[in-house]
């Protein structure tokens, strides 16, 4: 009988681990796929009764809070390199979250990553134009902002990663982290 609880255990921890994998490609939405992993592992932990350790916690806090900071620095220094204004860099940023949450119903949420990028686009080349930038250096500063944005959300997603790495490892390891 142990045996029979055990395999289904197994089997509901690793549902529970595909589940979390899926749930990190909400970064690329422009979701907090990231703390929404979080949020999930500690409803399974309470529910399930799950002890992950404090060395877990610690290790998937601070990977969520790495993946958030990797994710503007790298927007904003991909969007200096292209030589962005520290202007037009926060106006990609402010675009990025606008174009997701204004393209978020278009394909069922999916719209949200191709608006995000958009919104970087067109919120560095908006505001480098309006600061009189010529249009090929607005065009190249803008392109930069768009590849941070979406290097940033992959840097997100890979942070993520490591979250669902060392849930599957307390999980299905049968150890603590």
């Amino acid at each position: 009988m142990n045996e029979v609880l055990a395999f289904t255990g197994d089997f509901l921890s690793l549902g529970f681990v595909v589940f979390l994998g899926l749930l990190i490609l909400l970064n690329f939405l422009n979701l907090p796929g990231n703390w929404l992993c979080l949020g999930c592992v500690l409803a399974f932990s309470l529910i399930c009764g799950a002890s992950l350790g404090t060395l877990y916690w610690v290790l998937a806090v601070a990977s969520a809070v790495i993946g958030e900071v990797l994710e503007w620095v790298i927007l904003a220094s991909r969007a200096k390199e292209a030589g962005a204004s520290g202007a037009g860099t926060l106006a990609g940023m402010i675009g990025a979250i606008a174009g997701a949450i204004a393209c978020a119903p278009i394909l069922m949420g999916f719209g949200a990553l191709p608006g995000a990028l958009a919104g970087a686009y067109l919120g560095c080349l908006a505001m480098e134009l309006l600061k009189g930038k010529p249009w090929e250096m607005a065009v190249k500063a803008a392109k930069g902002t768009l590849m941070g944005r979406f290097l940033g959300a992959l840097c997100k997603c890979g942070a993520g990663l490591t979250i669902v790495l060392l849930t599957a490892r307390a999980l299905l390891g049968n150890t603590q982290v």
